[in-house]
């Protein structure tokens, strides 16, 4: 295996995308189908010398910025930005530990809590949004959606890289300003804010810039749902600082046409609110 995954990911990349798929005109005397470094370079705002010397390997530890610059000449699907983010974190002997490590696991307590919420969607999250537990009315809701997929469902890298989110969603700009308000509503997480910088660029960054970290507690929710249809859910939000901020959301039909969908996909009896 190479000791340079990086360098090769984006030279393999660059050599895979066409002029045309850029908006660059074909040009003459061009040896290979792919881009140019100098065209990579130009469309990512970057110098061909700071590519080069990442495409040899001189050079294993671009900035998140650096990386969701890329992506778009690269033309990187989600998939692919996170894979690239993976091989510059491989390659970096620290990459900045986070200031506490986010919970990974549910104490008895909560989930003995959880499982008395049924039927209703309901779900514990961490401070980086990890999935950590859920009821069987939120596998109901969120599953055929995309949200839990996935050995570790995330829901911010669900609504800021999976192209299912904008689907799901009418309201996405509004469900995107929620989560990066409530990422830094809780402790810094810079390793964490570089990985949706790098999967996202911009629609990750600019919110982080303007959105001030100030999550609602309570709302409504509007869902397309690919077999109970449109959705309105009123929602709440619990945060519970003696499990290190982990945050418990519940999800309840606002309508009764809601509800009544809802039942159609459940033989669990869910009320309205």
């Amino acid at each position: 295996m190479s000791d340079n995954e990086l360098g090769g990911f984006l030279r393999a990349r660059r050599a895979e995308v066409t002029p045309a798929e850029v908006g660059l005109a074909p040009g003459d005397r061009r040896r290979t189908p792919g881009l140019r470094r100098a065209e990579v370079a130009l469309l990512a705002g970057i110098s061909v010398e700071y590519l080069t010397r990442l495409e040899q390997g001189r050079d294993r530890h671009p900035s998140p910025q650096v990386l969701a610059a890329l992506a778009g000449p690269l033309r990187l699907t989600a998939a692919e930005r996170a894979h690239l983010y993976r091989l510059t974190r491989a390659s970096t002997v620290t990459c900045g530990r986070l200031v506490t490590d986010p919970a990974r696991s549910v104490r008895p307590g909560l989930r003995a809590m959880l499982d008395q919420l049924e039927p209703a969607a309901a779900m514990l999250v961490n401070q980086v949004g990890d999935v950590l537990a859920c009821t069987t009315g939120m596998r109901r809701l969120a599953g055929p959606i995309g949200l839990l997929d996935g050995d570790q469902p995330n829901v911010n890298r669900y609504v800021f890289a999976d192209p299912r989110s904008r689907v799901a969603f009418p309201d996405w700009a509004h469900v995107a300003d929620e989560q990066v308000a409530a990422l830094k509503d809780g402790p810094a997480r810079p390793e964490f804010a570089g990985e949706l910088t790098a999967l996202a660029g911009e629609e990750f960054t600019g919110r982080a810039e303007r959105v001030p970290g100030l999550p609602r507690s309570h709302g409504v929710l509007r869902l397309e749902h690919p077999e109970a249809g449109r959705l309105r859910l009123a929602y709440e939000v619990m945060v519970l600082p003696g499990d290190h901020g982990m945050r418990l959301l519940v999800y309840l039909p606002a309508d009764e046409r809601s509800a009544e969908a809802l039942r159609r996909i459940s033989p669990l009896r869910l009320v309205a609110g």
